[in-house]
């Protein structure tokens, strides 16, 4: 079997296609972009946005959504610059309660038939508290060791670009060929055949959730290893930009329906879509909206390109 099946492939082609359309005019605009360099500083944003995509995807395989990861990563960005640096162990200790307590919540929303929509919206206001509480005023201290991972240069291939493709290539082997993946995802696509075969929706769930936990962990310490500092919402745009890299890189809202590599790719193209507009000189008033229409875009041309596929 090959590393991709071709129902796989054809899902990422539309994300490719994406991805190279938002690209080309940078590299045509500024060729200096295609350098060593110039793909590391356009690129260097999207790790902790893939990140983010991956934890996301993980709450949309179980056909629940996470509208509390932007804050989530926020909280862990400012662990991150106070306790880490001056109080490991106490750093350690409340980022394993964190993944801890997001497993709970992932076993609760199924154990109660919870909306996870609405529990993490409300959980989104309380990482936010705590985060302010922790780091009223924007500022910190990132530990030497994440700075070193973010800033390490790998020969040839830009950093960045390496490790999108490793979480990608690991995300995908574990959610879509490991067995212990497929019944993760067959949680949120088919719960009633897990019950059947003697597995747990609820263990699921909160398996799930906890590598979402985990996931944001990651996430936020990439983040706070390229800023350097971190404030109480430092990722909050991160909730809507992971749910649309999901959607944009051929997941679903069905539960069990998603693509990690599409999802890697969906979270490039969003993380650059900003460079992209400002090299055609849009005002950055404007980009957001116009995100969101590149967003649409793609999504009406899926819908057609699988209406098509239907009637063919």
């Amino acid at each position: 079997m090959g590393v991709l099946s071709r129902h796989e492939i054809q899902t990422l082609l539309l994300p490719m296609a994406t991805l190279a359309v938002v690209l080309a005019p940078i590299f045509w605009i500024n060729p200096n972009t295609m350098s060593y360099f110039g793909l590391g500083l356009l690129l260097n944003l999207a790790v902790p946005m893939i990140l983010a995509s991956m934890a996301q995807l993980c709450i949309i395989a179980v056909n629940d959504l996470d509208l509390s990861i932007g804050a989530f990563i926020s909280l862990v960005s400012c662990i991150a610059v106070t306790w880490l640096p001056e109080r490991p162990v106490l750093g350690v200790a409340a980022l394993v309660a964190c993944v801890l307590l997001y497993a709970a919540i992932g076993a609760l929303v199924e154990l109660f038939d919870l909306p996870s929509i609405v529990v993490t919206l409300g959980l989104s206001f309380v990482w936010g508290g705590w985060a302010l509480i922790l780091l009223p005023m924007p500022g910190g201290a990132t530990p030497q060791w994440i700075q070193d991972v973010m800033n390490l240069a790998i020969p040839v291939i830009p950093t960045p670009i390496v490790y999108a493709v490793l979480i990608a290539l690991c995300a995908h082997w574990f959610l879509m060929r490991s067995s212990t993946g497929v019944r993760l995802r067959g949680a949120g696509g088919n719960p009633k055949a897990i019950v059947r075969s003697g597995g747990s929706v609820v263990r699921a769930k909160a398996l799930m959730y906890g590598l979402a936990g985990v996931l944001g962990i990651l996430s936020a310490l990439t983040l706070v290893g390229i800023t350097t500092s971190a404030d109480a919402n430092i990722a909050q745009r991160y909730t809507l930009i992971s749910i649309a890299a999901v959607i944009l890189g051929g997941g679903s809202f069905i539960g069990g329906k998603v693509s990690p590599i599409g999802a890697t790719l969906g979270a490039i193209t969003l993380g650059i879509a900003a460079s992209f507009l400002s090299f055609l000189n849009i005002a950055p008033k404007w980009q957001i909206g116009l995100q969101g229409a590149i967003l649409i875009i793609v999504l009406s041309m899926r819908i057609l390109l699988s209406a098509r596929g239907e009637r063919q």
